[in-house]
């Protein structure tokens, strides 16, 4: 990838996490750890993969994503309306009531969003069932999910993943956010739902290893996603929780919750130094 257009996604991603921040201090709750997490993903997607049209959510050929980490929708809604789905003015009503930005993505409500989700596991279902639709009606746009590496304790994932091998939906690709951390402390501790590569190979899916802030191996990922045959992808994205705030950085404590005054005003100026400086 080009330098110009990497340093224009990094603009882009920086701009997303300071939404991020900007929705779960306003509300006053939320999860900025996974959603920093994942916003260099989420950029590439949508700045670069996705066949979307923010000026036509609906657009019936488009390409699917689903947030199947629903509680993670800060980078959902923060990437959406830098997208343009929606006015970036509108992410401080997150959470609020009577804003249509509620705390779990909701596909009735909001511009952009396919799939309602928060129960999880259920993400990867209704993707798993997105794709085999494509398949059956012979269209070729293409299904992408976000996963959570806590999230893939659930045994409902693994039903999905042998759903998605055994219909060989090679049209699916599944981004799992490898950050190592869940509300409750390192994922090892938990339950330890590791090695994921070795496990999602032996479901029979293509499987992918990268550095989920590194632009040129996320691009070469996707494009090695498109190119597998027969079996659907999931892309293992080492991540680090909390990515571009330093002392949310590989904290769990951020996993779900909100910044003070004081601690908001870190966050976004560390992260407008960052933006300058790119």
């Amino acid at each position: 990838m080009e330098q110009s257009r990497k340093n224009e996604l990094r603009r882009i991603a920086t701009t997303i996490r300071i939404g991020i921040i900007e929705e779960v201090y306003h509300a006053a709750s939320g999860h900025p750890g996974g959603s920093l997490s994942m916003a260099d993903i989420m950029t590439y997607l949508y700045f670069e993969k996705l066949n979307v049209d923010p000026h036509d959510p609906a657009m019936a050929d488009r390409d699917r994503f689903v947030l199947s980490k629903g509680h993670t929708s800060p980078v959902l809604y923060a990437t959406l309306a830098e997208k343009g789905f929606f006015p970036k003015e509108d992410l401080v009503t997150f959470r609020h009531k009577g804003s249509y930005l509620q705390g779990h993505p909701d596909m009735k409500g909001i511009p952009g969003v396919d799939m309602s989700s928060g129960s999880l596991g259920l993400g990867i279902s209704s993707a798993c069932g997105m794709a085999l639709s494509a398949k059956y009606n012979k269209k070729d746009y293409r299904v992408y999910t976000v996963l959570g590496d806590g999230e893939s304790e659930e045994g409902q994932v693994w039903e999905a993943a042998m759903f998605a091998a055994h219909y060989k939906l090679d049209n699916l690709c599944a981004v799992l956010d490898f950050n190592g951390l869940q509300i409750d402390g390192p994922i090892a501790d938990v339950i330890g739902p590791a090695p994921f590569d070795e496990k999602f190979r032996a479901f029979g899916w293509n499987v992918i290893e990268i550095d989920a802030h590194d632009f040129d191996q996320i691009e070469a990922a996707f494009t090695a996603a498109e190119q597998c045959k027969g079996k659907p992808t999931l892309i293992l994205a080492h991540s680090t929780k909390g990515k571009g705030v330093s002392y949310m950085e590989n904290n769990c404590a951020w996993h779900g919750a909100a910044p003070k005054t004081e601690q908001y005003e870190i966050a976004i100026a560390e992260l407008k130094a960052q933006l300058a400086s790119i």
